[in-house]
């Protein structure tokens, strides 16, 4: 065990060595059907006692995290090592098993095999026989060929079809301008940073030194996913903080903002009369639905503590001049807009918001949607569309 903990695979990852430490222990212990995913949360996370394991996924993602630790130990330091511990997906009682080594036995003697008796000639009419079974064997193997062929060519063709259709515009002459997230800060790296307060703050005073240069991780993943997806199209975009837009620029082009109206200042010149705006509070912050439809929340709002769901905007709309198209990606926070764009790259999300954008004629109306992901070990796992308003 110790030889685990101190190795690189191991070295810095503290939650993980505590997580293999207990699920080791209680392997040993005399109640092992004790252990249960709320247990390891509140003695090894830290969870508190009205613990959900079904709203706070933290034990299954770094059980997840800790098998690949494991594989990764024995791959390289581990590999010489007498015993294997191993954790099944689907469960945390470790499983031991010992790594023995065959030795190679000593050779017995071969006994000398009877001689096959000599086969009958095959006649004419089994050659044909024979031949004809090769035949159809050949053609139904041709046949399965191009049927798997031809399925598989549909599929690619649908994928790039959903891709096609909703993406072309922003693909189209390499005219996008790509906006992300880029707010003003006071202070500095060594004290810490903080939100510069609003230019028409009584406190705002003219020798403030201000930081410009951050943004949020969600908002570099996020600028990587439009990177892949634009180079998988042989398209380009340009790429600008919000600060430094300029709108006689952006005005000739389609746009597309990554993050917040808090931290993307260049998205206050949207509509003021959207149906789904973002809102912050003490202690809490959400997405209002100024409009519900049946069966939606006027509120979505995330818990503070511990993080456990985000919520997002994914709008599309007209752009500034005629024929051009803006596209917002807002998360509640930096996590909840990188969500939104992987929901909008993934061609099995997007037709989701195809088929209720998508007019009878086949043009995709203005609309705005709101989506729900899961976040487990500080990133978004799952997203679902939880509602969509089409203008």
């Amino acid at each position: 065990m110790q030889r685990i903990l101190e190795s690189a695979a191991f070295r810095n990852t503290h939650s993980l060595q505590q997580l293999l430490q207990f699920l080791v222990a209680q392997a040993d212990g005399p109640d092992t059907k004790a252990l249960k995913e709320y247990t390891i949360g509140v003695k090894v996370f830290s969870r508190p006692p009205d613990f959900d394991p079904k709203i706070d996924p933290i034990v299954r993602v770094q059980t997840h995290r800790l098998r690949q630790k494991l594989r990764d130990y024995y791959d390289t330091e581990g590999r010489h090592d007498p015993i294997l511990i191993g954790i099944p997906k689907g469960h945390y009682l470790p499983v031991f098993q010992s790594k023995i080594q065959a030795e190679p036995s000593t050779a017995a003697a071969i006994p000398r095999l009877a001689a096959w008796p000599k086969p009958k000639p095959i006649g004419r009419k089994s050659k044909l026989l024979i031949a004809l079974a090769l035949v159809l064997c050949l053609v139904g193997a041709g046949i399965w060929s191009i049927h798997r062929w031809s399925r598989a060519s549909v599929r690619t063709a649908d994928v790039s079809s959903v891709i096609d259709k909703f993406w072309g515009p922003f693909f189209a002459d390499n005219s996008s301008l790509v906006i992300y997230s880029n707010a003003l800060f006071v202070g500095d790296s060594t004290n810490g940073l903080r939100y510069a307060p609003p230019a028409n703050d009584a406190n705002h005073a003219g020798n403030v030194v201000y930081v410009d240069t951050y943004t949020g991780i969600g908002e570099l993943n996020s600028v990587y996913e439009f990177t892949r997806l634009f180079d998988s199209h042989h398209a380009t975009f340009t790429l600008k903080r919000s600060l430094l837009v300029t709108w006689d620029e952006a005005k000739q082009r389609n746009l597309i903002f990554i993050g917040s109206v808090a931290e993307n200042p260049a998205l206050r010149v949207m509509p003021a009369n959207m149906d789904f705006t973002l809102m912050a509070g003490k202690g809490f912050s959400g997405i209002v639905n100024h409009n519900p439809h049946p069966g939606e929340l006027a509120l979505y709002s995330r818990p503070e503590h511990p993080l456990t769901k985000d919520y997002a905007i994914i709008a599309l709309l007209p752009g500034l001049e005629p024929k051009r198209k803006i596209l917002v990606f807002s998360g509640l926070m930096t996590l909840g807009t990188q969500a939104a764009v992987e929901f909008a790259c993934r061609p099995e999300s997007l037709e989701q918001l195809l088929r209720s954008a998508t007019s009878p004629g086949g043009t995709i109306r203005p609309f705005e949607a709101v989506i729900e992901t899961a976040i487990g070990g500080d990133v978004p796992l799952q997203s679902r569309l939880v509602a969509i308003h089409v203008h």
